[in-house]
């Protein structure tokens, strides 16, 4: 074939902020997912997915800054007169297609509705350490009619922390706050425009205090001395109630103020039994979207103080009202699996096993029938254990060494005209034992 017609390679290459793992990772990814459902339903949250794609109007009804992060989905290839505005588009997150999943549903389900919900979100935003554009997020959240206790309030993160601990990812501090608490504060120092100051709160994280001060005089045109105050109140930060006296300590009158304070110790004395330092009340914690109203959670990597968020959350009192006339409040929070779950990986705290599932390789040597190997495989996996057939007749050597390079454990020796009884190899150890097929055990 002359070089002129030979078809073009084209060069294989990651597509930035999309992950994709070995199969050594694959499994450990895996085990873990595992981990998180068996600790949700430990606390009889049930299981529900939704379709990776959404109407836009529903998406955007969440309102924020939502619409910039959107991917619409149009066909390649439209017909003539086809619209040219999208109308579906990747969800971004679980808990607006979970608001619209209980409008749609609510009359067939069992309130308080307690679900979780694992599936893989997508984002327009530049990829950057712990910031991807296609990522696993691990959702709980508990939706009832009229009103939720606040006791979920306490539970939703005590769960989440729980979950943290079985996975071993290392220290997580759970900052919590309260939005009456910010939402109260700045109505009481005469601030109008009180969506606005809270967003700009919520960027604590990423201009610091002093550009915080900066936006909230220039761009709302608040005095220094109002502004100085929002700053200094998201400055409080404990571990225990004191940060009631340091709030009360501003003079600020405000009836919903008192309230958000009140949410925040019951929150946090709810919380007392968990370790020390594994819960703060940190009054810098916003939560940039509208809907939360009050108790809001941002959980953090202690290791690792300047990575992004690992999860969050909070009260959202009106969230299915976009959807529905009735009145379905609820709480809950979102876990980063995809954004804790790659840091660990880089940063080598992740243990990586086996290249496979296999338990036990049936080898297939030269004397030994093909029939045998098979029906030896299918009595093995009749057990419960995981099993692959070597796939031709090759060297002892080859065939080990196939083992040992994909983390198999055991490799099993069908009996044969040569060997009469079934023999297993403990790759480890390197034992060689006769076994009985029916009642062997590692």
């Amino acid at each position: 074939m002359s070089k002129k017609n030979k078809p073009k390679i084209f060069k294989p290459r990651p597509i930035s902020g999309f992950l994709e793992w070995l199969p050594e990772v694959r499994l450990v990814e895996l085990r873990w997912m595992d981990e998180i459902r068996d600790a949700f339903e430990s606390y009889g949250f049930c299981s529900i997915e939704t379709p990776s794609v959404e109407e836009v109007e529903v998406l955007v009804a969440k309102g924020g800054d939502a619409d910039k992060e959107i991917y619409t989905l149009r066909r390649l290839a439209a017909e003539p007169g086809e619209e040219d505005k999208a109308r579906l588009a990747l969800h971004y997150d679980l808990t607006v297609p979970l608001a619209r999943y209980v409008a749609q549903h609510a009359g067939d389900l069992v309130f308080p509705f307690k679900r979780y919900q694992m599936q893989r979100c997508w984002r327009g935003e530049r990829p950057q350490d712990g910031r991807l554009r296609e990522f696993m997020q691990c959702d709980i959240d508990v939706i009832d009619m009229d009103e939720v206790s606040m006791h979920f309030d306490a539970e939703i993160p005590a769960i989440t922390l729980e979950m943290l601990h079985r996975l071993d990812v290392g220290p997580v501090c759970m900052h919590i706050n309260n939005r009456k608490i910010l939402q109260g504060f700045y109505e009481g120092l005469g601030i109008e425009d009180v969506v606005g100051a809270i967003r700009i709160a919520d960027k604590m994280d990423k201009i610091g205090p002093d550009g915080v001060l900066k936006v909230m005089t220039e761009d709302l045109g608040l005095d220094k001395d109002v502004a100085q105050k929002c700053v200094d109140l998201a400055n409080i930060k404990s571990f225990d109630l004191s940060f009631a006296d340091q709030v009360r300590a501003f003079g600020v009158d405000n009836e919903m103020l008192e309230a958000g304070i009140e949410e925040l110790m019951f929150v946090m004395l709810e919380l007392e039994h968990l370790e020390k330092g594994s819960v703060m009340a940190d009054l810098s914690i916003a939560r940039g979207f509208d809907y939360y109203t009050g108790t809001v959670y941002e959980g953090k990597l202690v290791d690792y103080p300047d990575f992004p968020t690992i999860c969050a959350g909070g009260r959202y009192d009106n969230l299915v009202g976009s959807y529905s006339n009735k009145k379905l409040p609820g709480v809950g929070i979102s876990i980063g699996f995809s954004r804790i779950f790659s840091k660990l990986v880089k940063e080598g705290r992740i243990a990586i096993g086996a290249k496979c599932p296999t338990h036990i390789l049936v080898a297939c040597l030269p004397g030994t029938a093909r029939s045998e190997v098979a029906e030896t495989s299918r009595t093995l996996r009749n057990r419960g254990f995981k099993v692959e057939m070597y796939h031709e007749e090759k060297s002892l050597k080859a065939q080990m060494k196939y083992a040992s390079r994909k983390g198999i454990p055991f490799v099993w020796f069908p009996q044969n005209s040569e060997q009469p009884k079934h023999e297993v190899k403990d790759m480890d150890t390197g034992e060689q034992v006769v076994a009985d097929l029916e009642t062997w055990l590692p």
